[in-house]
């Protein structure tokens, strides 16, 4: 078999897509290359868009264009009280199709012992900034049931005990170990209804 270059490294960045081995890879960078014009053409002039105009807000952790102001920190309309703080995007794309929370949101880009991602490194300080300039009522954290995520959430419970903010922490229904974004809506809906307050002692 001819080997080419440009295909090898297509299905090596392929194959670092989540849920992707490397049988998968060659199957979509052989999809690709047998649909140039209806597939590569296109996408390729979105990929430049979105690596030239979109990005992660300093502030909440949303995803934003470039071009206009970050739709979650600008969206005041709904007067909220509420920040839920979840670790990535995919997070809160889960919470808000399900229709359960009504409020802002917070996305750390991590957790605090995932892929050596330091404190330093999440939005845990803008959390706080964002806590007291808004006067935020609760913060719910809708961290992962798994380890990372449990210290993530104890830190974070930590950093806000000055501003005597209520924390709470999403109970019944959230198995252990489990991602949020993999939570069916049913389960969601219960780990929120049945939240509950961290005690700061």
């Amino acid at each position: 078999m001819q080997k080419v270059n440009e295909i090898d490294e297509l299905i090596k960045i392929i194959s670092k897509l989540p849920g992707l081995g490397p049988k998968s890879a060659k199957r979509i960078a052989l999809k690709l290359i047998n649909n140039k014009d209806e597939l590569v053409k296109p996408m390729a002039s979105i990929l430049a868009q979105i690596y030239k105009n979109v990005s992660r807000c300093n502030s909440c952790g949303s995803l934003r264009s470039n071009l206009q102001e970050c739709f979650n920190c600008e969206n005041t309309k709904g007067n909220f009280k509420k920040i839920c703080v979840v670790e990535d995007i995919a997070d809160q794309w889960s919470i808000e199709n399900s229709n359960i929370f009504q409020g802002y949101f917070h996305i750390l880009g991590g957790t605090i012992s995932s892929s050596n991602l330091r404190k330093e490194d999440l939005l845990i300080n803008s959390l706080v900034e964002r806590v007291k300039r808004d006067e935020i009522e609760e913060v719910i954290l809708a961290t992962s049931a798994t380890v990372e995520g449990q210290t993530t959430a104890f830190y974070i419970q930590d950093s806000l005990k000055k501003t005597k903010t209520k924390v709470t922490r999403l109970a019944q229904g959230l198995p252990v170990g489990g991602e949020i974004e993999t939570l069916d809506d049913g389960t969601l809906f219960s780990a929120f209804k049945n939240r509950s307050e961290i005690n700061s002692s």
